[in-house]
């Protein structure tokens, strides 16, 4: 689900891309270990998505451990939907060779209310809380009670051109404007966002919603609404859909392709995550000199734009055979030394505040004061068990976004979302 947020390192992407699969070609096969049952030291497995250097972490938990555990790394496949089959067989059949659990954060609260995930209570919690921004800490919390440990979040920006705009647009309507003028002139022009039938849509919308003041459920979760602001963001996602500013591939567009249609030249804007900066720096680094970045724009020009976060949680599972050190290593593996680390390394930035403050971070993250802005005022999505059913109906309703009727979509939204509340209409 925020699986597609997780960003890439900066080694090229043919050589990440060779290394990554030969090492799930090798990982895949092996099962896990049952954790320690033989009296000696404890093996914590963690069942993590792809992340290059998390060795390196996983390394450094292991010499602070001093013995009293081992932390081993087992990789989940690189798709967020197969990392989920994968958690959720296990889980419902109460395996307990899992330990430490890398979490989307659209799972936390589905696999909270499973009672497949324990609750980070006492000390354990309130070192988690110090100092995380709050927008994380929602997305680890299921009826006020924490089940995740913010390891890392993500943020899209929008990112420009600077040769070709001035100034970052203040709303979706200005951006649209701009890049109709400058299709006019001759110019590059596209607009690229992720338009394809995915979980990428769904944040669109989201972030749609959320800078227009809107919501799909109810407060508590529990109620689908899809009120005024909602319609809305479909008007603002309609409007920008028949713009013809788009790209013509926008209704079949994920994050990686639409990279690489902005790092060739062809667009003037993309919404897209952080990692498109080290990526154009290495395949396109003339054209990286003219690209600035910017918060997203508004659905008002006078209101900031709110983008949808995206990241990972760490969860003890409920089957582990060693709760006490699973939640110390998941404290060790998301301590801000450790997300520092990961932040410069690969490219995934972190949950605690303060960490951007660090002067290690300004090379890696020239765009961190940005980046922030838009973790401090973040949209969240839909916060409920049911998220991966709202999430699929959400793309298929949305699906083409030329299609949207305003009205009609949100009312077709609305249904389908509380049918998918109450899990019905909806495959699992």
């Amino acid at each position: 689900m925020g699986g597609h947020d997780r960003v890439r390192s900066r080694r090229p992407a043919r050589v990440r891309v060779a290394a990554t699969a030969a090492a799930l070609t090798l990982m895949a096969p092996m099962a896990a270990c049952a954790s320690g049952g033989d009296g000696g030291v404890p093996t914590i497995n963690l069942y993590y998505p792809p992340e290059q250097n998390l060795q390196q972490v996983v390394d450094r938990c292991n010499i602070e451990a001093d013995g009293r555990y081992r932390i081993v790394n087992r990789v989940l496949p690189r798709e967020a939907d197969e990392q989920r089959v994968q958690l959720v067989r296990r889980l419902a059949a109460e395996d307990d060779g899992m330990d430490v659990l890398g979490l989307d954060v659209t799972w936390t609260q589905e696999f909270a209310s499973a009672n497949w995930v324990r609750e980070w209570t006492g000390q354990d919690r309130a070192e988690v809380e110090e100092g995380t921004l709050e927008g994380p800490l929602e997305t680890a919390r299921y009826e006020d009670k924490l089940y995740g440990a913010p390891k890392h979040t993500n943020v899209q920006l929008l990112w420009y051109r600077k040769d070709l705009v001035p100034e970052p647009p203040a709303s979706w309507d200005e951006m649209i404007s701009t890049a109709q003028r400058l299709k006019e002139q001759g110019k590059p022009y596209q607009v690229l966002a992720t338009g394809a039938q995915y979980e990428g849509l769904v944040v669109l919308y989201n972030s749609l919603v959320a800078s227009a003041g809107g919501n799909i459920l109810s407060e508590d979760g529990t109620e689908s609404v899809v009120d005024e602001g909602a319609v809305r963001a479909l008007e603002v996602l309609k409007n920008f859909a028949t713009s013809g500013v788009t790209s013509p591939s926008f209704s079949n567009a994920t994050e990686d392709p639409m990279r690489l249609e902005f790092q060739a030249g062809n667009g003037a804007f993309q919404i897209n995550w952080p990692f498109v900066y080290p990526a154009m720096q290495e395949a396109n680094p003339e054209l990286a000199e003219q690209v600035a970045w910017a918060r997203v724009p508004g659905v008002d020009a006078d209101t900031p734009g709110r983008m949808t976060i995206g990241g990972i949680n760490l969860a003890v599972s409920a089957y582990s055979q060693h709760p006490e050190e699973s939640f110390d290593a998941a404290k060790c593996l998301r301590n801000a030394e450790n997300q520092k680390f990961s932040a410069i390394n690969d490219g995934v930035p972190p949950t605690i505040e303060s960490v951007f403050d660090d002067p290690e971070m300004d090379e890696a993250y020239p765009m961190k004061e940005t980046i922030l802005e838009q973790l401090r005022e973040p949209a969240v999505r839909p916060l409920t068990p049911a998220y991966q059913s709202i999430s699929t109906v959400t793309s298929a309703i949305l699906s083409p976004p030329a299609a949207i009727d305003p009205q009609a979509t949100a009312d077709e939204l609305r249904d389908a979302v509380a049918d998918a509340l109450e899990s019905r209409g909806v495959l699992p």
